[in-house]
Parts: C-alpha cells; sequence; structure tokens
C-alpha cells in the first residue's frame, strides 16, 4: 500500500478537525496544498476516503479503516518516541500495562494507588493503541511489561501467567426480551439470533476467536463493532440485537438502560483472567505492580462463580 507518515498525520488531523481548513492549521501547511495531498492519497488507494457533509468533511467506511490504521501506527510511534525520550534520561521509572478485550477500568484507580504507595515516583503507562490479540507479542519484544488477558493464545505457554478471577459472562438484552423471563439459556436459545459483539470475534479474521455462546449454536446476524462497551450497550438498548458481555461489566447498565443479564448454561460460563508478564525475575517496579494487581483483583475460583 502506498501510504507514508505524512498521509497517515493527514488523515488523523482532517479527521479529528472536521475540515481541510483546520487541518491544514494542525498540520502547519496551506489548504490548497492539504487538499492536493488528500486527493494524490485518494487516487494511489483507489477510493474515496471522506464524505462531504455541508462544509465539513466525515470519513466514509473506505476512510474509518484507515483511520483505525492511523491511529494505531501513530500512537505506537509516539510510545516509542517517549521511550527513547526515557532511555536517553535514564528515568525509567514507568511500567507499561495493557489490558485485553475491556473498556471498562473502574477497577484500576485503586490498583494504581496502591502501586504508587509502594513506589512512589514511578508511574503506570496504559498502553491502550495495542490490538487486543497482540499483548503477548507485545511482551515478549519488551514493548509491554504487564498484560491482563483472557483469550486464548497460542503462545501463552511463553510467558509467566497468574491467575487472578473468573468472570462469569452473561447474554444481554432488553428486559422485555423473551430471553429475559428464562432461567438461562442453552444454544438452541442463540439459533437464529441477532447478536452484537466486539469486533475481536469477528469470524473473518485468521485465527478467529470463538464467539461467546454455547457449543452447537447457530446464531442469526452478527454484527461486530470496536471494543467500546458503551456503544455495545446502545445497540442492545436500541434493539439491534443481543451481545455477550461479563457480568461485572455489564451490570453497572441494567438499571440505567433497562437490560435484563441472562445466564447462560445450567450453570456460570466463565473465562479466567491472568497477569502475564515475561518469564524469569521481574524487575522491582513490575513485581510491585503484579503484586498489586493481585491484592486488588484475585478471588479465587469458588468465590468467583
Amino acid at each position: 500500500m502506498d501510504v507514508d507518515l505524512r498521509d497517515l498525520e493527514l488523515l488523523h488531523a482532517v479527521a479529528d478537525s472536521g475540515t481541510l481548513t483546520a487541518a491544514a492549521e494542525l498540520l502547519y501547511v496551506s489548504q490548497p496544498a492539504l487538499s492536493q495531498r488528500l486527493t494524490r492519497m485518494e487516487a494511489r488507494l483507489g477510493t474515496q476516503l471522506f464524505d462531504r457533509q455541508g462544509r465539513g468533511l466525515v470519513p466514509n467506511a473506505a476512510g474509518q479503516r484507515m483511520l483505525l490504521a492511523a491511529r494505531q501506527i501513530l500512537a505506537e510511534l509516539d510510545s516509542a518516541a517517549r521511550d527513547l525520550a526515557e532511555m536517553q534520561t535514564g528515568r525509567g521509572r514507568r511500567v507499561r500495562l495493557a489490558v485485553q478485550c475491556s473498556t471498562t477500568f473502574q477497577w484500576l484507580p485503586p490498583v494504581i494507588r496502591g502501586f504508587r504507595a509502594r513506589c512512589p515516583g514511578a508511574e503506570v503507562r496504559i498502553e491502550s493503541s495495542l490490538p487486543a490479540d497482540s499483548l503477548i507479542t507485545a511482551l515478549l519484544e519488551d514493548r509491554l511489561d504487564l498484560a491482563l488477558i483472557t483469550k486464548p493464545d497460542p503462545q501463552m505457554d511463553r510467558v509467566r501467567l497468574t491467575p487472578l478471577f473468573d468472570d462469569e459472562m452473561v447474554a444481554v438484552v432488553p428486559a422485555d426480551h423473551p430471553w429475559a423471563a428464562l432461567p438461562h439459556l442453552t444454544a438452541a436459545d442463540f439459533d437464529g439470533a441477532e447478536l452484537v459483539l466486539y469486533d475481536l470475534y469477528d469470524q473473518s479474521l485468521s485465527p478467529s476467536t470463538p464467539l461467546p455462546i454455547p457449543h452447537g449454536a447457530r446464531p442469526g446476524r452478527i454484527t461486530t463493532m470496536p471494543v467500546i462497551t458503551d456503544l455495545l450497550i446502545e445497540m442492545v438498548a436500541g434493539g439491534q440485537g443481543a451481545t455477550v458481555l461479563p457480568s461485572w461489566v455489564a451490570s453497572p447498565y441494567a438499571a440505567s438502560h433497562g437490560l435484563a443479564l441472562v445466564r447462560i448454561g445450567a450453570g456460570a460460563t466463565v473465562r479466567t483472567w491472568y497477569c502475564a508478564t515475561r518469564p524469569g525475575p521481574r524487575p522491582d517496579l513490575v513485581e510491585a505492580l503484579a503484586a498489586e494487581l493481585f491484592g486488588q483483583l484475585h478471588r479465587p475460583a469458588a468465590a468467583a462463580a
């Protein structure tokens, strides 16, 4: 693909500012020059990236896809620049943490407070730009120090895993949905059902993550979207399908959005969360944060269920 860093910066600036004039000011170039650059990039890609709405520009489907890649790449470059600056100044007083498959972080402030009490002057950097399926690779390549993970990964045996807790996966539906009256769901209940799921469950990916529903179920339409819990909840509340979420993530939305949480299977359907670090002795800061995560989040399996 014939795209360079300046193209990615252009995409980001136009999407954030909404107009070529404002984007040109951000990038310190003239508006005509920026317009020509956008035209040339779209010609190279063979598709239009923005739709005009009034005086503004809004990314279309192709633009949204390119913008997602641009933001990830620019964020990674920014992270690398900060790392290099820290290496040059000899600081090294930070730990890099990433969380897989979650946009709910009410547990994080107590962990940060406890870590800072243990290690005054140290900081935790939340690495939010890494794809959910790349965290173990990032650990092994020293682009990350700790990861909270739950998805199976072929490389899980290459890292040190500490079990933290199990969470129950539940179906989330409007309160007047037929499922809301059931004590639990079976595979047959999911046959033909319309689902709204995080895009990490996109079955066109290779390898794909198994759907969070009973084995043998044959759902109908599956709509996937970015890992943004509020967006998923709004889709369900708006009658666009059912979703499946951890109970602790979905529970705060039940009353405010008129939702019901329904158990999947006669027994709890659970997944285990782990704290993952590189094998071998852990640096003091990594050890301190791992200990704080364990102290704050660990629940024995029986209690978690």
